[in-house]
């Protein structure tokens, strides 16, 4: 993985702002610090300007994880052209489908892990994600949600930090949701920001698109060629983006 912002690799950012761009951005982790509490995540007053700034001059959009009323509440005055909840599900026609998955979820997962101390599952409607970040002992939470989900039906288990998510199987995802807005756009590349494991659905596009994957943190098997040092740096790279 190479530093976007490091001198030699700034060519790959000027090739983008040449042609019509997508910019698109995951939420926490990304233009948002990570919390322990998910609900207090906020955008840094000058990533708010500078993504404000942004979203005039490029199409932009946000895919996250979260509910889509959610994160588009912490996104307000911004003008984004789209954004998505669930990890893409969000808008789509697999909405109703994903809610019904849900459900027969939860009565599976709730006698199995509610007691769990330090445990949190979060009903996002059309996915779930279970927090272990308060847990006492993180690898034995950790192993048991992993047991508990393991005879779930058309589940997608993905584990993040110290969250495990599970998504339909075969839902849209945060690659899919890319793609729509790409066409729907009219841009001929993309830029796509993210930190988590379900961003590395978009950064396997690289084979099929012209996109610029930068994951947030260097991971050494991410799909991403390019990284920044930490989620500090966003709003270097957002600069950037503006000045060119």
């Amino acid at each position: 993985m190479r530093s976007l912002l490091a001198p030699q690799n700034r060519r790959a950012l000027r090739r983008l702002a040449r042609g019509r761009a997508l910019l698109a951005f995951d939420f926490d982790g990304t233009l948002a610090p990570i919390v322990a509490d998910p609900a207090r995540a906020r955008l840094r007053p000058r990533t708010r300007r500078l993504l404000t700034d942004l979203a005039r001059k490029y199409p932009c959009v946000v895919i996250s994880g979260r509910r889509r009323a959610d994160v588009a509440g912490r996104l307000a005055g911004i003008p984004l052209r789209q954004v998505f909840g669930n990890h893409g599900i969000e808008p789509s026609p697999a909405l109703t489908a994903s809610r019904r998955l849900v459900r027969r979820w939860l009565a599976r997962l709730l006698p199995r892990l509610e007691r769990m101390p330090g445990i949190i599952i979060d009903n996002k409607g059309a996915t779930l994600a279970i927090h272990y970040r308060k847990a006492r002992n993180r690898p034995a939470a950790c192993k048991a949600i992993l047991a508990a989900t393991a005879d779930l039906d058309d589940v997608r288990v993905v584990s993040g930090l110290l969250v495990v998510d599970l998504l339909p199987l075969g839902a849209p995802n945060k690659a899919t949701a890319l793609q729509s807005e790409l066409h729907r756009l009219g841009c001929r590349s993309a830029l796509y920001l993210g930190d988590d494991q379900t961003d590395e659905d978009v950064f396997a596009l690289l084979r099929r698109l012209p996109l610029l994957a930068v994951r947030v943190g260097r991971r050494p098997n991410s799909l991403a060629p390019y990284y920044l040092a930490s989620q500090a740096d966003v709003d270097a790279l957002l600069a950037a983006l503006l000045d060119l």
